[in-house]
């Protein structure tokens, strides 16, 4: 679904990613992890054509981000959800907010609407509908960037740092949007410099540091490498016992 090849990135004189190589498999929840400054976010506005490598290439079911005529397709399939809703959300009522994508793609206007519907309602945000974003609760807000973006139906969901900010109710909400998504069909990537929150639903963790790749591999193999690259390793595995889900 995603594959990332010899990825340099650089900020003027600044090298900012190394020889970045990895594939993200359909259907996948993949953490990217590391200390905040690691180059974690520079990395995900590669993945749908925000940013374009300075040397190698990022591939996007086959379509090569490099090739500006690919540009409106991959970011139709891949949906970024930011840091910081307030950012991302731009219209002053939430079903317009929603509507905003698919109106950017000159969908109908009946495909619109169908698609604003159906996608309040798979995010829990149907009765709010005509409310004011910024009257929204922290996890409401989050779940309506992650809409706004649903909306445009991308077949992979990147969650950059998804629960920062929230309070326990709003990550529970944010993490079951994340795991319905994953159960009809999405691959996830999410980084987090948090992994608690996630790491039971994990499939693939890779954890960055200093712009560069320095661990990949299955919960199992990575979480004993976490603390020497500055993330915390999750409580359950401290005890000796593997880490249960927020959510139960």
């Amino acid at each position: 679904m995603l594959e990332v090849s010899n990825l340099n990135a650089f900020y003027g004189n600044i090298h900012v990613l190394w020889d970045i190589s990895f594939t993200v498999k359909e259907a996948e929840i993949f953490a990217l992890i590391g200390a905040n400054g690691s180059g974690k976010s520079t990395l995900l506005r590669h993945m749908n054509g925000l940013f374009i490598p300075t040397e190698g290439d990022v591939w996007v079911n086959s379509l090569n981000t490099r090739d500006s005529r690919n540009i409106r397709n991959i970011r139709s399939s891949v949906g970024m959800v930011f840091q910081s809703p307030d950012a991302q959300i731009v219209a002053t009522v939430v079903e317009e907010e929603v509507a905003f994508g698919p109106e950017n793609l000159r969908l109908e206007h009946i495909e619109i609407k169908k698609r604003v519907n159906r996608t309040l309602r798979v995010v829990g945000l149907q009765d709010l509908a005509d409310q004011r974003p910024h009257l929204l609760s922290g996890g409401e807000k989050r779940r309506l960037a992650i809409a706004g973006v649903l909306a445009m139906e991308p077949r992979v969901m990147v969650f950059d740092e998804p629960f920062a900010s929230l309070d326990y109710p709003g990550v529970k909400q944010v993490l079951q949007q994340i795991l319905d998504l994953h159960r009809s069909g999405h691959t996830i990537v999410v980084t987090t410099h948090d992994l608690e929150k996630i790491i039971a639903h994990t499939d693939r963790l890779v954890i960055m540091q200093g712009g560069k790749i320095v661990r990949d591999g299955s919960p199992l193999e990575i979480v004993g490498h976490l603390e020497a690259f500055g993330v915390r390793e999750p409580c359950a595995y401290r005890l000796g016992v593997e880490a249960d889900s927020w959510l139960n």
